[in-house]
């Protein structure tokens, strides 16, 4: 009889000690779960996505011309899409001997207004505004800048102004807008150098996982002037492979639009592009 009381208590104190045991439980875990079954809610497709992915084969490695041409295929987007090479390199950008920063020259441009400020003063300032610079000046610039005004997607100076830079260094560092001799965009003729951003010359480097990002045109571009642009890139690439690389260069290259599904280089034909 006793042991038959025993177990009802034992029976009833359950429910209580249950309720007690999950009142304990860390705050990080209950969130932990919550964040896990929202992961685990269905993940909605668009129409157009599932659609685009049946023209890709995700397994084959395209040459650069039927990869272009796939590619223009798939920008339905409701604007201009613009064309981008995404590179993965067999590169560790910590140490100084394995980073890329340079400017390509595509040949037919990137189909985008690029606003370029200049630090300049006098002659070298008036030359660059001649020559399409859209905001030109020195203290005054510099005064703008460190207020915050970015209105410009790329800064060029003069050798004078360099040491005027480095409180800018917090606004302009963070946006991969301080200008650099390697980058082409300190400069003692800024009027050429207006000209050539102007024409399609863009700045490019590798991120902190080795990749670049790099828009070589417009889906409305010809087929040719792509190929032309995607050529210009790689070859680019490869001239300024860092001493610090040991054996190959490239481990994946890819091409998408802004909105398009990506498609896989063959690595051997793009350095065939590029020779």
């Amino acid at each position: 009889m006793l042991t038959m009381q025993r177990l009802t208590l034992l029976l009833a104190a359950a429910p209580a000690r249950a309720w007690m045991l999950a009142s304990q439980q860390p705050q990080g875990a209950v969130q932990q779960h919550s964040a896990t079954s929202r992961q685990s809610a269905t993940v909605m497709i668009s129409r157009r996505k599932v659609e685009l992915d049946k023209e890709v084969d995700k397994y084959k490695l395209y040459e650069p011309k039927e990869a272009i041409a796939l590619m223009q295929k798939t920008a339905n987007a409701k604007f201009t899409e613009t064309a981008e090479l995404h590179g993965n390199l067999n590169l560790d950008p910590k140490y100084n001997d394995q980073q890329i920063r340079t400017t390509v020259a595509l040949p037919h441009g990137t189909g985008k207004s690029v606003r370029i400020a200049v630090l300049a003063e006098g002659p070298a300032g008036d030359a660059a505004k001649e020559a399409g610079a859209d905001l030109v000046g020195m203290a005054d610039l510099i005064e703008d800048i460190s207020g915050g005004m970015l209105d410009f997607d790329v800064l060029l100076a003069t050798p004078p102004a360099m040491p005027k830079l480095a409180k800018l260094g917090k606004v302009l560092g963070p946006k991969g807008l301080m200008p650099s001799p390697k980058a082409g965009t300190v400069s003692a003729d800024p009027a050429s150098a207006v000209k050539e951003f102007k024409a399609g010359k863009l700045e490019f480097r590798t991120d902190k996982q080795g990749i670049v990002h790099i828009p070589f045109g417009k889906s409305d571009f010809s087929e040719e002037a792509l190929l032309e642009n995607l050529a210009a890139v790689a070859r680019t690439i490869e001239k300024n492979r860092p001493t610090g690389c040991k054996g190959k260069l490239w481990n994946t290259a890819s091409i998408s639009t802004t909105m398009g599904p990506g498609l896989k280089i063959d690595l051997s034909s793009l350095k065939t592009l590029a020779a």
